[in-house]
């Protein structure tokens, strides 16, 4: 196989610039009469047959190669504005122009042209597309483009299917089509685009559905792709080392010249270029600053909070020594969004079913690492959400008096920071998921709106997202951005810096390893997150109690106020994911050898037990309870006003069901605390540490505040009830799943055959509820133990989508 692939590159290489036989050769006859667009690659439209023929005026020379997805998956799902990059060429071949892309995956950084060789030959390329010419002249192919850009080039088809409702789809060129209005050309790029179309998926039944979220027929959905070619940058960028405790996302590849004592693969920090005017002064303006434009389309309002949002990054700048680096401005009139030379801040329209995330993309040189162009996504209906929280925190239609300007406030706030936030993706930087714990000291992180109570009891909104950029996004920017004098070493520089970030008590945990870690969350606020889940609940149980007509607008449908009773109810679900890692959690820091970091950390036994007992207070009567008084107030869904995914599930039919919503809550409360993955956490660190405390008093504490507790009557008892029921449920998922591991199954298989020894004990005890109660129980352990490898665990009620708050991102 090795050989073939060499052979093959090898024929490809001594290829030679050459009229194929039998071919015409005048190029200027075939484009006689075509309009012409000159920019980076030459092409002309045929009007006639709707084709565009591309003259490639650059043989064998690199270039890059972008796709990109910009519109009609803006409802969310397969989402849009991610860019995939690749070096490609043109390489004549035999009869052929094919479209080669070299791979940069595997080097040799070395002067020895026949060990890069050797490399080159040992891995694969790739050829995407192959073209016949058309005509050739003077070092000039002419070829037909049009197949290749009327195709599926994001291999969006095979995702599809979930996305709009079911099916498989596939690439349908009859109804795919050139879209010319944003085909153009410019001195450093060639941008094409199309509209294509795939069928297939599940047809819409009945007289009156209404199809998928994305599309009105579901089994035709037609998005928008767009392809560009790319002149590469230059080689005076340098790359900067990469480093796990930065911030900054990795770029690398295999590099086989390094010595035996260095690391095989090379790994740097992306990031943009950025150059001092006077090269050693402590702070100078750039040779070029980075300046990123605005969508003229978006509202006014939201417009300036996208510029001052952004702007905020100028301060991180100034940190790092530069003057006036970093800008934001709206796009001036006439120039084109697309221009390679214009980072963007693009405004999408998005209706928010389902949600999908903003976006911070990257066009990167696939060579170095370096950023040449950032591309930020936002969707209109991030405001929205935000809205409709401060909707139902304040409720602030009271006949006759103005809406308060408090809600505006809101929303906007949260512009600036998803600004600020998407753009820091573009600059390299990834999320830091502990910044909140640090009084909200980076925009990389994902924040929770803080809401607090007045000294009149009143909810104070002033303070729901922070302003200005943090002090870890200073530190990054300074660690990532800095230019040393010619004569300073630059590793000894940036260790400098992140000694002192260290410090300063910053730690960088990005997604990754982020689901254990006591101090790293998404959607969170407070140094402590026990303390910030009684806060909450508090604002909360305030809210719930005063909840009425006044959270919806005149002449809303009354049922409405369901949509808006949806974020205060789960007011705290992100804070009770922050508490639950504290149990079974792990400390850790990404480390690197003598940076005198703690690598790893058990947390303290009694801070794990406060945490059970925080959590276990969620799932209490109490605190899972609707006021009568607003269940009385919720009607069944009036027409014209469908249920959706934004609302709570029904189990009653029509009605309002205020047990779905209880459902929602405590299975989300109880699953974190016997997550499978925790279970085993739990029991590996109470053998290393015999203070810890295991999984078995864990479930042992469970079952003791929901089983063991005595059923009321009423409403309070059959959320007993259903919390007993969800208990049980999730051990017996526990001892049942085909991953979990088999020590982790024994120990809930020992507490489910305690706990049934409970039952038969206690079954005559209790009242009527209580009774009824554990004779379901008890059926389902039986059902369980004549087969549990077919049992099948009952699926617990969907919680509505939080994530983004903001609308997701």
């Amino acid at each position: 196989m090795k050989a073939v692939v060499r052979y093959l590159f090898f024929l490809i290489a001594i290829a030679v610039v050459k009229p194929v036989q039998g071919q015409d050769n005048d190029l200027q006859a075939k484009v006689k009469g075509l309009k012409r667009y000159d920019g980076f690659f030459p092409f002309y439209y045929d009007a006639k047959n709707d084709k565009i023929l591309l003259e490639v005026n650059r043989l064998d020379q690199e270039f890059l190669y972008f796709t990109s997805l910009p519109a009609g998956v803006g409802s969310g799902g397969a989402e849009l504005g991610k860019a995939k990059a690749d070096v490609v060429k043109f390489v004549l071949a035999g009869g052929k122009l094919l479209l080669v892309v070299p791979n940069y995956r595997y080097r040799a950084i070395t002067e020895n042209a026949d060990q890069k060789k050797s490399v080159e030959n040992a891995f694969a390329k790739s050829v995407i597309w192959g073209f016949k010419p058309l005509a050739i002249q003077d070092e000039k192919v002419l070829i037909d483009l049009t197949p290749f850009l009327i195709q599926d080039s994001q291999q969006l088809g095979q995702g599809l299917g979930k996305s709009a409702g079911g099916g498989s789809y596939k690439f349908d060129e009859s109804r795919s089509a050139l879209v010319l209005a944003n085909t153009k050309n410019f001195p450093q790029n060639t941008e094409f685009e199309s509209v294509i179309t795939f069928t297939g998926g599940i047809a819409p039944s009945g007289l009156f559905s209404s199809g998928s979220n994305i599309a009105p027929d579901p089994t035709a959905i037609t998005v928008t792709m767009h392809q560009s070619f790319s002149a590469l940058p230059d080689m005076e960028y340098k790359p900067r080392k990469f480093d796990p405790r930065s911030g900054f996302n990795l770029y690398s590849y295999y590099d086989f010249s390094a010595d035996m004592d260095q690391p095989l693969i090379s790994r740097f920090s992306r990031r943009q270029r950025l150059i001092k005017k006077h090269p050693g002064a402590a702070a100078s303006e750039a040779i070029r600053p980075i300046i990123y434009y605005v969508d003229r389309g978006a509202p006014a309002a939201i417009k300036k909070a996208l510029i001052e949002g952004g702007n905020w990054w100028n301060e991180a700048f100034t940190a790092a020594g530069f003057i006036n680096a970093f800008q934001v401005k709206e796009l001036p009139e006439g120039a084109d969004p697309m221009d390679i030379r214009y980072n963007m801040i693009n405004w999408v329209n998005r209706n928010g079913d389902p949600r999908g995330y903003s976006y911070g993309s990257s066009y990167i040189d696939p060579r170095t690492g370096e950023i040449i162009k950032g591309v930020v996504t936002l969707g209109s209906d991030r405001h929205r959400q935000d809205y409709l929280i401060a909707e139902g925190l304040l409720q602030p239609y009271t006949d006759g008096k103005p809406v308060p300007k408090a809600l505006e406030e809101l929303t906007l706030a949260r512009i600036r920071q998803l600004s600020a936030h998407e753009i820091g993706h573009t600059l390299g930087l990834y999320h830091n998921f502990t910044a909140s714990t640090k009084e909200r000291a980076s925009v990389m992180d994902y924040p929770a709106p803080y809401f607090s109570l007045d000294k009149n009891g009143k909810i104070d909104l002033s303070q729901a997202y922070a302003k200005g950029i943090g002090e870890w996004d200073k530190r990054a920017i300074i660690w990532g951005y800095s230019e040393f004098k010619p004569e300073a070493n630059e590793d000894q520089e940036l260790d400098r810096i992140m000694k002192k970030t260290l410090a300063e008590g910053f730690i960088q945990i990005p997604d990754v390893g982020g689901d254990v870690h006591p101090l790293s969350h998404q959607w969170d606020n407070g140094t402590d997150p026990l303390v910030e889940l009684k806060r909450i609940m508090q604002i909360r149980e305030k809210v719930l109690s005063d909840f009425s007509e006044k959270a919806i607008a005149k002449d809303a449908p009354m049922a409405t106020l369901e949509e808006v009773l949806v974020p205060v109810y789960l007011l705290h679900r992100y804070q009770i994911e922050a508490v639950s890692k504290l149990i079974g959690g792990l400390y850790f820091t990404h480390a690197l050898k003598n940076d005198g970091q703690i690598p790893t950390g058990l947390i303290p036994a009694d801070q794990q037990w406060a945490a059970l007992e925080g959590l276990l207070t969620t799932i209490q009567p109490a605190n899972l309870r609707i006021p009568e008084k607003l269940i009385e107030k919720i009607p069944p869904r009036p027409s014209g006003y469908p249920s959706s995914r934004e609302i709570f599930g029904r189990k009653t039919g029509p009605t309002f069901d205020p047990l779905v919503a209880a459902e929602t809550l405590a299975s989300t409360t109880i699953a974190y605390i016997l997550d499978p993955k925790r279970a085993a956490r739990l029991t590996e660190y109470a053998a290393r540490e015999e203070k810890q405390p295991g999984f078995l008093a864990v479930a042992d504490r469970l079952i003791e505040k929901t089983w063991k507790v005595p059923v009321q009557s009423g409403m309070d008892g059959q959320l007993q009830v259903l919390v007993n029921n969800l208990t049980l449920k999730y051990l017996l998922a526990l001892a049942a799943g085909q991953e979990v591991p088999s020590h982790v199954q024994g120990q809930a298989l020992l507490k489910i055959d305690e706990l049934q020894q409970w039952l038969e004990a206690n079954l005559q005890q209790g009242n009527e509820q209580q009774k009824a109660n554990r004779r379901y129980a008890l059926s389902q352990l039986k059902s369980f133990a004549q087969n549990p490898n077919k049992f099948e665990i009952p699926p617990s009620a969907e919680m509505p989508p939080g994530a983004p708050i903001g609308m997701d991102g």
